[in-house]
């Protein structure tokens, strides 16, 4: 295989860190004259039509009907709770706090592998690590009265947090249910099926009762076409690429990164303040997901039970 050059390298991690860091700010911006869930669906069902359309055009194989069931399925976990309920809880979470919040999916991940029997018991370096997330997260759902925050803030934050769970369970789930299906395929037919459930989720809460298209803004409109073709399209693409070509502890370095760009396009664009508290909530965090993204258990594990190497790699299906 040919390596690609240095250029090339430093220009695709260079769009992963900021695409996917920018993805909570358009998300936000979004949903600011979209009902979420709708905007959630409308978004994965136009990314998930043209990333199928796409891989079925260069020559993949038509999934069958085990192979869609296999995509709902992560679809759901990843798209539907992890996505739909992040994409819900910004409407009384700051997107540079969601963002944090979202970055303990690698601390999840080793834990929910580890009560399942697919990797060891963590180490003490994992232990901290989970240790430093769970105070991060404690600052960070804190109220403090120099911040005004949404009536459902609290109730924002739950559902982030559990949606992060959810997205943790199917991705250690997805490492066999893609086996045999072209990546970008199996990309679309997530993003399909996560969005056909979301759009059920839209219309059973009402937000297709009153929603016409003349009440979105030039603002709302733009962010969603971003979201669809540079962060789930392009930036997916550059994650794919990355892994293909650079070591899976290098690519993992997104995981806490991207949690900082969105604090400081939160701050800078949409006008969340940022206090000592939260600041102090975020380093924990990110200190979090480095020591468990930096462990490396001694034995040898099989490649089923390889839950720290499988949070490297969590946002592998990710599509925003």
């Amino acid at each position: 295989m040919n390596q690609p050059s240095r250029s090339a390298v430093v220009t695709a991690f260079a769009l992963v860190y900021v695409i996917w860091g920018s993805t909570y700010l358009g998300i936000q911006m979004a949903i600011e004259s979209v009902p979420p869930l709708l905007m959630a669906a409308a978004r994965f069902l136009v990314a998930g039509a043209l990333l199928y359309a796409w891989a079925r055009l260069r020559g993949a194989v038509k999934p069958t009907p085990a192979a869609w069931g296999r995509a709902a399925i992560v679809g759901g976990c990843l798209l539907v709770c992890g996505n739909g309920g992040l994409t819900f809880g910004q409407q009384y979470v700051p997107s540079g706090l969601a963002a944090l919040l979202i970055a303990m999916v690698p601390v999840f991940m080793v834990l929910i592998g580890w009560l399942t029997g697919q990797s060891p018991r963590p180490t003490a370096q994992v232990w901290l690590g989970f240790a430093c997330g769970l105070a991060g997260v404690a600052l960070l759902a804190r109220p403090d009265a120099a911040v005004k925050m949404h009536p459902r803030f609290l109730l924002g934050v739950g559902v982030i947090l559990t949606g992060g769970v959810i997205w943790s369970a199917g991705s250690l789930y997805s490492r066999r249910a893609g086996q045999g299906t072209a990546p970008l395929l199996m990309a679309g037919m997530q993003m399909l099926t996560a969005g056909a459930a979301l759009l059920v989720g839209a219309v059973l809460r009402g937000e297709t009762a009153d929603f016409a298209l003349a009440q979105v803004t030039t603002r709302s409109l733009a962010a969603f076409i971003y979201l669809v073709f540079i962060g789930a399209i392009l930036g997916y693409n550059a994650y794919l690429w990355l892994w293909r070509y650079c070591p899976p502890a290098q690519v993992a370095t997104y995981a806490y990164v991207n949690p900082v760009v969105a604090v400081l396009l939160g701050a800078g664009f949409a006008g969340e303040k940022l206090t000592s508290s939260m600041l102090a909530g975020a380093a924990l965090i990110v200190a979090a997901v480095v020591l468990v993204i930096t462990n490396r258990p001694r034995q040898k594990l099989p490649p089923e039970g390889k839950a720290e190497a499988l949070a490297e790699k969590w946002a592998e299906s990710r599509s925003a």
